[in-house]
This record gives structure tokens, sequence and C-alpha cells, in this order.
């Protein structure tokens, strides 16, 4: 599974920012790491300079082989938070999604 972390202006991305994502997200969807090909994620500031509660949005697109990419979304008021709850959105989309595989 590759992931491919992008941010827009408003947020700074360093390496060790994407180095704790990237081993959240492949811990986080290790069940599924054969079958997903490519994970993009967005990160955004909604906000941009101001601040604002629930202003940081993470958007994931996972790319599966054979199939339609699911994409979910999730704002939360810090990037870590963002991703989490997008995490947590697209488990469950992938456990329904092959689940439902499995019955046929």
């Amino acid at each position: 599974m590759i992931i491919q972390i992008n941010t827009d202006n408003n947020i700074t991305g360093s390496d060790k920012h994407s180095a704790y994502l990237d081993a959240s997200i492949s811990e986080t969807l290790i069940r599924y790491s054969d079958k997903i090909s490519r994970l993009e994620v967005h990160l955004s500031d909604e906000n941009s300079h101001k601040s604002g509660l629930n202003d940081k949005r993470c958007m994931l697109e996972a790319r599966i082989e054979g199939m339609q990419p699911i994409a979910v979304t999730n704002q939360a008021g810090t990037t870590e938070q963002a991703v989490k709850g997008a995490l947590d959105k697209l488990l469950a989309s992938l456990k329904s999604v092959f689940g439902k595989l499995k019955n046929y």
C-alpha cells in the first residue's frame, strides 16, 4: 500500500509529521494493506489563518484494485483528530465493502 500525503498551503507538512501519519495509517489499515494499492491523504485548514472549531479537514481516498475508490472526509480541531476520525470512517466502509463481497 502506497500512502501519499497532500497538504494545502495552510498546513505545514514536516517529514516528522508525515512519518507519524504514515505509521499511524499503516498500523490502522494493516488488515486491508494487501487490498489497497494506494491511499491518498488530503489535509486542509478550512479557515486558513483564522482559528476555529473543527476547521482541520482530512479526506482519505482508498484505491482498491478492481473496484471504485472509497473516499471519506472528517473535520476536527486538530489534524491528528481529523485523520483519526477519517480512518475510523474508512475502516467502517472497508469492513462493509469486503463483508458484502464475502457473502457472494
